[in-house]
């Protein structure tokens, strides 16, 4: 991966001097790199990675298995695009194994996510069967450690 995406990957905030002093490359060359890898579609956007078990809004993420019939001419593709629309829906993936995608999908509550399946995505022409898996825990996200190792307390000592 090119050492550019990997410094924005870890840290999207990172400035363009910042990197450049990491690669001992000159900050233009970084700048104009960067506006490259934009203009191409490398870079399609930068995003913070957010512990919302800290946060003040409620949020459920689920994550579901889909089972869609491919279309004539289409494969997988026309029927994944369409499921992605839905606001509902952070992130949808081609899989391999026992069914064909996995969909996340993010709502203020468990009845939110429950309509949305029952309503939306399980009456999609060509979806089969969904299974549903709900997030209880997030340690990682996005490459980033949302555990944080407490430091052991001192005891007091007393004479």
């Amino acid at each position: 991966m090119d050492p550019i995406l990997t410094i924005l990957r870890q840290n999207a905030r990172t400035t363009t001097e910042d990197i450049a002093k990491e690669l001992q490359l000159p900050a233009a060359a970084v700048a104009e790199r960067i506006a490259k890898m934009e203009h191409e579609g490398i870079i399609l956007g930068y995003q913070a990675v957010i512990d919302f078990q800290k946060g003040h809004e409620a949020s459920v993420t689920a994550v579901v298995e889909v089972k869609i019939t491919p279309e004539r001419g289409g494969g997988f593709d026309r029927l994944a695009a369409r499921i992605s629309k839905f606001n509902e829906v952070q992130s949808c993936y081609l899989m391999s194994g026992g069914y064909d995608l996995l969909v996340v999908v993010e709502g203020g509550t468990l009845q939110e996510i429950a309509t949305f399946i029952a309503e939306k995505l399980s009456t999609i022409k060509g979806v089969i069967s969904t299974a549903t898996r709900f997030r209880l825990k997030t340690y990682k996200e996005n490459g980033v450690s949302l555990t944080r190792e407490e430091k052991p307390q001192r005891l007091a000592v007393s004479p």
